[in-house]
């Protein structure tokens, strides 16, 4: 690929462009828009229940590992906090979501965006198993935009992205690196849990988009699924001509 992509809106012709809003991007853009302003709400409005909503979904690796609330592994993409960062994940979201989508389609997509947040909160899982000292809530899809990144630089590694305001362009692979290498030095900082989680979603975008079917696991599965039920099918056509056939054999021997 040789033109330049922006992951930003993009200058064309003196009109500010955006991509496409469509598919999975748009359905998660706004999932997570509906979400924080639901919880903006209830904050507003019902405080103790806006606490109480939250505690439920936002990911505590004490409440994951003692008491087994599993679904905050994924459940914690969805809270947010503060409007610009909250903005700033929706745009990154939004961009990196639909370069993606139009290139793999939907199913793609959502697996690897969903792997990525899964893994993520695997590694605070893990982070507070090393280091309980450093333990703490995990909200946002920082997990699953490291994912994505990190698909972006593995399959469009020499692609010019431009870095908008400025008029210069950077490769993908450098771009990834520099998003990589902030994460490394905030290890080093109060926010360990957050810049671990980070790695831990790029890491799991890696190996999904290393390991995964080409179309991902959801299309395999079902293709899987399908050539079963018809071998199936082939099987129980050739086991009824088989009775037909001795049928009718002892049929004429009598």
């Amino acid at each position: 690929m040789n033109e330049t992509i922006s992951l930003v809106p993009r200058l064309s012709s003196g009109v500010l462009g955006f991509p496409d809003f469509r598919g999975f991007t748009r359905t998660l853009v706004l999932w997570n828009l509906a979400a924080f302003f639901l919880l903006l709400i209830l904050h507003a409005a019902a405080h103790t229940l806006y606490a109480d909503v939250a505690a439920l979904l936002i990911l505590d690796p004490i409440m994951v590992l003692h008491h087994f609330w599993i679904w905050q592994l994924l459940t914690y993409c969805v809270i947010h906090v503060g409007i610009l960062s909250t903005a700033f994940e929706l745009l990154s979201l939004w961009f990196l979501g639909s370069l993606l989508e139009s290139n793999h389609g939907s199913r793609w997509l959502a697996e690897l965006f969903f792997v990525s947040v899964f893994g993520a909160g695997l590694a605070a899982l893990l982070l507070y198993l090393a280091m309980p000292q450093y333990a703490a809530p995990l909200y946002a899809c920082w997990g699953g935009i490291f994912g994505l990144l990190a698909a972006i630089g593995v399959l469009y590694a020499d692609t010019p992205f431009m870095m908008f305001p400025l008029p210069i362009t950077i490769k993908a692979k450098y771009l990834v690196a520099v998003y990589m290498l902030i994460a490394l030095a905030m290890l080093f900082s109060e926010q360990k849990i957050v810049a671990f989680s980070q790695l831990g979603g790029a890491l799991f975008g890696f190996l999904y988009i290393k390991f995964s079917p080409r179309r991902g696991f959801a299309i395999a599965g079902s293709e899987t699924l399908f050539g079963l039920r018809n071998r199936y099918y082939r099987w129980k056509r050739r086991r009824a001509a088989k009775k037909f056939e001795v049928y009718m054999r002892k049929h004429r021997d009598n």
